[in-house]
C-alpha cells in the first residue's frame, strides 16, 4: 500500500537558492508514495509586504536563519525515493497545487527580466489573494484568475556538477517556470543520484507565457506529488504529459536552440510511442505541435511543445 507523507514549510526542510546532491534528505519514501509539501515564495526581506503580520512566522524564521545560495528560491526537499538509481526515471504525478498565502509579490528588479535597460524604475507590488473566488487582485483593481504551480520541480544534479544555483533550469529540471506543470500533469525527470533526491518550490499563483518582467505572482503554495521510480524509461531530459497532450521541454541560453531541443525531444518521444518514422514524426509536429515560450528570464530560456495525443 502506498503511503502519504507531508513536509512542513520550515527552514529545516528547505534549501535556499541551490541544488546539491550532497544535501541530506528530509524524508524517505517508497516508490508510489504521495508527498505533500509546502513552500515559501522566492525572494528575501526586500520583497515582503510592509505589514509583517501577513507573513507566516516560519517564513520570517527562514529568512533570519538560513544561508542563501546563488539564487533567491526556497526549495523544499530533497525527498529520497527508495529504489531509485542513476539512469532511472522519476515519474512525478502532480496531484494538486493551491495558494497558501493571502498575498504574493511581483517585482521589476535591476538587470533582470526581458527589458532590463528599459525598465529601471524598480518596484515591488503585493497583489492580494482572494481564496474564495480564486483570483489575485492587482493594486489598480484588475483581477486575474489563479492558476497555481511550482516553478521549481526537479531531481538533484549529477554529483560531478557540485552545487548548482537555483535560477538556471537544466537537465535535472529545476527552475523551469512552466505553467503547464499544473495538477493533472505527469513530469518525467532523469535520476542522477541514488534515491533521486526530489525537490520542489518557487510557488507561483499565476504566470503568463514568458514571465517577462522576471517574476510571476510569487507566493506560497502547497502541493501533492506521487513519486514513482521507472526502470522502464530511458530519458536524459525532462518530459511531461497530461490526459490530452504530450509536452516536450527545451532549455538553452538561445531561444532558437531551446526551440530546436523541444522539437527534437518531441520527435524522439513520438517515435518511442508509435510506429512513425523520424520523418513522419517531424512532419506531425509541424502540423499539430504547438511551440510556446515557457520563460525568457532564467538564464536558460524555455520553449515547450504541446502535441495532442489524439494524433498519435
Amino acid at each position: 500500500m502506498s503511503k502519504r507523507h507531508e513536509i512542513p514549510a520550515t527552514h529545516e526542510s528547505m534549501v535556499w537558492g541551490y541544488f546539491d546532491s550532497t544535501t541530506p534528505p528530509v524524508l524517505e519514501v517508497a516508490s508510489g508514495d504521495t508527498v505533500t509539501l509546502h513552500s515559501f515564495p522566492a525572494g528575501g526581506k526586500e520583497t515582503l509586504p510592509e505589514d509583517r503580520s501577513l507573513v507566516p512566522p516560519n517564513y520570517l524564521t527562514a529568512l533570519d536563519t538560513m544561508i542563501q545560495g546563488p539564487g533567491p528560491h526556497f526549495i523544499t526537499g530533497p525527498v529520497y525515493v527508495k529504489g531509485a538509481q542513476p539512469g532511472d526515471t522519476l515519474q512525478v504525478d502532480i496531484l494538486n497545487v493551491k495558494v497558501s498565502q493571502d498575498w504574493g509579490f511581483v517585482s521589476i528588479l535591476p538587470l533582470l527580466g526581458t527589458l532590463p535597460d528599459e525598465f529601471t524604475d524598480y518596484e515591488t507590488i503585493h497583489p492580494k489573494v482572494d481564496h474564495e473566488r480564486q483570483v489575485c487582485i492587482m493594486p489598480w483593481g484588475t483581477e486575474i484568475a489563479l492558476d497555481p504551480f511550482f516553478g521549481i520541480i526537479g531531481t538533484a544534479p549529477p554529483p560531478a556538477w557540485g552545487r548548482c544555483g537555483s535560477p538556471v533550469p537544466r537537465s535535472f529540471g529545476g527552475n523551469m517556470d512552466n505553467k503547464e506543470l499544473r495538477p493533472g500533469t505527469t513530469l518525467y525527470l532523469p535520476v542522477f543520484n541514488e534515491g533521486a533526491l526530489f525537490f520542489a518550490g518557487d510557488g507561483h499563483g499565476v504566470q503568463g507565457d514568458g514571465e517577462v518582467c522576471i517574476t510571476a505572482l510569487e507566493t506560497g503554495v502547497t502541493g501533492s506529488f506521487r513519486l514513482t521510480v521507472r526502470k522502464d524509461m530511458d530519458i536524459t531530459w525532462p518530459f511531461a504529459e497530461n490526459a490530452t497532450h504530450l509536452m516536450s521541454i527545451g532549455l538553452d541560453e538561445d531561444l532558437d536552440d531551446a526551440a530546436k531541443q523541444a522539437v527534437r525531444e518531441m520527435v524522439k518521444h513520438v517515435c518511442a510511442r508509435t510506429n512513425l518514422s523520424r520523418n513522419q514524426a517531424y512532419m506531425l509536429c509541424s502540423l499539430a505541435g504547438n511551440l510556446r515560450v515557457t520563460q525568457l528570464v532564467d538564464g536558460n530560456k524555455g520553449i515547450h511543445m504541446l502535441l495532442p495525443k489524439a494524433y498519435l
